[in-house]
């Protein structure tokens, strides 16, 4: 699944073609209305998918924004309302890629957005998602940690490349949950954009243990966590994200080459880079982990 880095990518990708120069939104094609649903509804309403581009025909991109794996794209619609954004959920193996009309249609493309621009060259951003995990919506935009963001992310913490993310307070919210340190980083209502590749990264960085438990790992190694999860998906941004297969390309269908730079994330009986001990793995909140025994030593059994 895309995690903060991969989604941070295709912002920044979106913002440069959105918003380099003035566009709209000349028209939309829903061409799966399943994408409308979410992942764990897919019957969309009767309708949904004619109102969906109605609300979006004529509007204009403001922004790309986003806070952990939630992306959205506060727009100024029609009517000249300015209380609403796109959102938009990559899930599993959602992609937005920019095309021109002649170019051939991927057949688990989605959506198509017909964009406008100033200077009179027209593209295609076509949404694509291979397991259609991934959602798209038109919401109204709420406040959150004093942000203005779509009413179904105001629940999702910041995250760690946020200015305002304030890691010290987050420290000791996880110190006082009652699990596993791993479980604790995923839970996306307490720090937001870590999934599984990059929990086990910043874990192995700071030399902790994916079941070490919360209540009694000391502050100064939860700390380091949260420093080494920012350190590491600044790393992996600066290197276009982590890609393993087509699933995940930016707006331009490139990959990331962070999968390169791994310590133990998919090298399972691989030596560990740091001290060469074989790296396992195990199942962690149902999730595969993997961890180097010697780096990230075990919890004692209590």
């Amino acid at each position: 699944m895309p995690e903060l880095p991969e989604v941070e990518s295709v912002r920044v990708g979106l913002q440069q073609w959105l918003l380099q120069e003035p566009t709209r939104i000349a028209s939309v094609r829903v061409l799966d209305p399943r994408i409308l649903g979410t992942t764990s509804q897919r019957t969309v309403p009767s309708g949904a998918a004619e109102f969906f581009s109605s609300r979006l025909v004529g509007a204009e991109p403001l922004s790309v924004e986003r806070r952990g794996k939630f992306m959205w794209l506060p727009v100024r619609l029609a009517d000249g309302d300015v209380t609403s954004a796109l959102s938009v959920h990559l899930g599993m193996s959602g992609q937005f890629r920019v095309h021109t009309g002649s170019d051939a249609l991927h057949p688990h493309t989605r959506a198509v957005f017909d964009v406008e621009r100033a200077s009179g060259e027209p593209f295609e951003l076509r949404f694509v998602d291979q397991r259609i995990f991934g959602h798209l919506g038109v919401d109204a935009l709420v406040p959150s940690y004093g942000y203005a963001v779509p009413s179904g992310a105001a629940h999702i913490a910041l995250d760690p490349l946020d200015p305002a993310f304030d890691g010290e307070a987050v420290a000791r919210a996880l110190g006082r949950k009652r699990t596993g340190m791993k479980a604790a980083l995923l839970d996306q209502t307490l720090v937001s954009g870590i999934g599984n590749i990059y929990a086990d990264e910043a874990l192995h960085a700071a030399g902790v243990h994916p079941l070490a438990p919360t209540e009694t790992t000391r502050i100064s190694r939860v700390r380091r966590v949260l420093e080494a999860a920012r350190e590491v998906m600044e790393l992996s941004l600066s290197q276009g994200g982590t890609s393993f297969d087509a699933l995940y390309v930016n707006v331009n269908g490139e990959s990331g080459y962070f999968a390169r730079s791994l310590q133990v994330y998919g090298r399972t009986g691989r030596p560990c880079r740091t001290c060469g001990t074989p790296i396992e793995r195990l199942t962690v909140a149902g999730r595969s982990s993997h961890v180097c025994p010697q780096c990230q030593k075990p919890p004692r059994r209590r």
